[in-house]
């Protein structure tokens, strides 16, 4: 049969087949390609060792050698110095976690001393006299607030709240705030004989300083007086003049 006498659908696919076949040549032409471009680079790379450098006789074994162990000690500084500053980050993040935890209550704390000082003058100006005198349902009231101060500094204590109440001690700026000076020729200048309202620290932070009177004009000792060991490592009052006020709050 002559392609005269050719249906159309026969003419269609015999050009179908031909396309398929040219694909199947053009794949075949790409894949010897890059088979032909992978076997070159591998004997570039081979010849790259095998071919001794000009003027010598052998490759540079020594010089490849030293610049991969130049590499692997880069390397390791890297992954050192990487490990090194990750640490550092777990130990300052575990800081930061702790201190949040610690004086997260620090402002509610220094919010409720208020109601820590009104229950204490509530109590303190009722006389023993009058709590003698007084009825029973006075008595239990009196009771009742001792009781709410009492559980009121439990609770300030748990929270890491410490009260600071240090008559008898050397003034501390750090700690105390100087609010009128008493002169009393009999004891050493510097020292609290009065506290007006106690002061409250939270780990090392001072909520509030303990408000105080100190002695002025008294004779100053060679030897310190015996305080506590937080009193005597303070220097400030070595510097300054009796009752002056530092107000270091946190």
């Amino acid at each position: 049969m002559t392609g005269a006498g050719k249906s159309a659908e026969e003419l269609a696919a015999e050009d179908a087949a031909a396309a398929m076949e040219r694909e199947a040549a053009l794949e075949a032409q790409e894949e010897d390609s890059e088979e032909a471009e992978t076997t070159a680079k591998t004997t570039d790379s081979a010849s790259a060792w095998e071919t001794p450098p000009e003027g010598g006789d052998e490759p540079n074994y020594e010089a490849v050698i030293g610049a991969l162990q130049d590499e692997l000690e880069q390397a390791r500084e890297q992954r050192m110095r990487a490990a090194a500053e990750m640490e550092n980050l777990r130990r300052r993040t575990a800081r930061e976690i702790a201190d949040a935890k610690k004086f997260a209550v620090s402002s509610f704390a220094r919010d409720l001393l208020s109601v820590s000082d009104n229950l204490t003058r509530a109590l303190t100006v009722v006389t023993d006299d009058e709590k003698a005198a007084a009825g029973e349902v006075w008595k239990n009231l009196l009771e009742g607030v001792e009781m709410t101060e009492r559980e009121l500094l439990n609770v300030f204590d748990k929270n890491g709240v410490k009260r600071i109440d240090p008559e008898g001690e050397r003034f501390d700026p750090n700690q105390h705030q100087a609010m009128f000076e008493v002169p009393d020729p009999k004891q050493p200048s510097g020292m609290v004989v009065q506290v007006v309202a106690p002061g409250f620290m939270i780990g090392e932070r001072v909520l509030r300083p303990a408000m105080v009177g100190v002695t002025k004009g008294g004779p100053k000792p060679d030897a310190k007086p015996e305080v506590k060991p937080e009193a005597e490592a303070t220097s400030g009052m070595a510097s300054s003049e009796p009752g002056e006020s530092v107000d270091k709050t946190a």
